[in-house]
């Protein structure tokens, strides 16, 4: 099963929304917090902002660099730019 909820909101006088209560249990978000906003097609997606973003991407994609030495593969790069 898909973990997408969705209930729908009305936009206020001033252009301000409520997100409901289940949805903002589910993300963990509370007064204060920030959420970014992004436009893709037709959808509006909104993620809570990360506190940090260093602690956020820490380990992204690590599987990728299983193996490899990253002293190693700097300076092989750094070679190619000599070219």
């Amino acid at each position: 099963m898909s973990d997408i909820v969705v209930d729908i909101i009305k936009i206020g006088s001033r252009c301000q929304i409520v997100i409901p209560a289940e949805i903002r249990k589910a993300a963990n978000l509370s007064e204060g917090d920030e959420v970014l906003v992004a436009k893709s097609g037709n959808a509006i997606i909104m993620v809570p902002k990360p506190k940090s973003y260093a602690d956020y991407l820490m380990g992204l994609h690590k599987d990728i660099w299983q193996g490899v030495d990253p002293n190693i593969y700097v300076c092989k790069e750094r070679d190619s730019w000599e070219g």
